[in-house]
């Protein structure tokens, strides 16, 4: 199915649930904006290698080339997300569904932002959406356990691959550097790390831009009354858009998570900036081309502690990771747990 601009101006100004739809999908993507895109700017702030206003600036703009450009290649990410789940055959239902679904995961990670903790908003949509499944067909018939199945691989893949890829990198890069003049390298590195940044942000807008519009695009189909659509364009004014709004939602709130995982949880040199950058960023690029929904938090904070870990093990602020940890284990059984109490409640209200 495809979408034009002016159908869909056209059908938010006549549809009222498909305007509350919008309205949540949009509030998803903000906050996506708090909590998830800070993580690709993080390194090269801390290390000053960029001022917070430029390098939002540059998170913004990378992210809709992200968006754009992926899709173009590859939109496998946004359909892994779009046949996840399934609400069912009535229309109405499934769109109440998908509304409670949004609107636990924008309360989940409003209350992680609100302590600074980096949670991942790709596995608070994972989770949300796949309680209110749960929730609205009254067991596990919803869940589509071969795309989920891709979700678990992608937990493990984004944790121990951007650990080890940190930790290589980092050696690698101390092992060629070794005898070269310290001013230089370090001049080189802070340009580097600035790509780096760009890099990390152009992968976040591959994978989490595809995510939430495909999310989106499911959201107006079913507010439509359309439950049987399985294929679908990502249209180029909805990649702009998304991009507007999670840049939008980084300029707002996103300082907290910089501050969590630039600062806090371990002090990087330019070059330690770059490792972390780049190996994230490699990791992010894999994911995407294989189809694999992962966490670009836990991506980018894992090769961190792994560029930390090559120092020393006393490197790394362990109380940080400790409570990343905690938010992370508590997100899939919390948020589906929300997800299902909102669906409960959402029709409770509204039917």
């Amino acid at each position: 199915m495809t979408l034009t601009l002016t159908d869909f101006i056209t059908q938010v100004s006549s549809n009222p649930m498909i305007a509350l739809t919008v309205i949540l999908t949009m509030g998803v993507i903000l906050v996506n904006g708090w909590t998830d895109a800070p993580n690709a700017i993080a390194t090269c702030i801390s290390t000053r290698a960029m001022a917070p206003g430029q390098a939002i600036l540059m998170a913004a703009v990378f992210n809709f080339l992200g968006v754009l450009l992926m899709t173009m290649i590859s939109s496998r990410v946004a359909m892994t997300i779009y046949h996840m789940v399934d609400f069912g055959e009535n229309a109405g239902d499934a769109t109440l569904a998908l509304c409670a679904a949004l609107f636990a995961i924008v309360t989940w990670a409003t209350a992680a932002w609100k302590f600074g903790i980096p949670t991942s908003e790709s596995h608070a949509l994972i989770a949300g959406l796949s309680g209110a499944a749960i929730a609205i067909n009254g067991g596990l018939a919803g869940i589509n356990p071969v795309e989920w199945s891709k979700v678990l691989v992608g937990l493990v893949l984004s944790s121990v691959l951007g650990f080890l890829a940190g930790f290589i990198l980092v050696r690698l890069i101390e092992l060629i550097c070794r005898g070269m003049n310290r001013s230089r390298t370090v001049k080189f590195f802070r340009g580097a790390q600035i790509a780096g940044g760009a890099a990390m942000a152009f992968m976040h807008g591959a994978q989490d831009g595809q995510k939430f519009m495909s999310v989106f695009l499911l959201g107006f189909f079913l507010a439509q009354g359309h439950t049987g659509a399985t294929q679908f364009e990502i249209p180029m004014w909805l990649m702009l858009i998304c991009s507007i709004v999670m840049g939008f939602g980084t300029s707002v709130g996103g300082y907290r998570i910089i501050k969590a995982v630039g600062l806090d949880m371990v002090k990087l040199t330019t070059y330690q900036g770059f490792a972390a950058d780049a190996a994230a960023a490699g990791c992010l690029l894999l994911s995407s081309l294989t189809g694999i929904p992962v966490s670009t938090t836990h991506t980018k904070t894992t090769a961190i502690m792994g560029v930390g870990a090559s120092k020393r093990l006393s490197a790394v602020d362990w109380s940080i990771v400790r409570e990343m940890v905690v938010t992370w284990i508590l997100t899939f059984p919390g948020c589906g747990l929300l997800g299902f109490l909102m669906v409960k409640l959402f029709l409770l209200v509204f039917k």
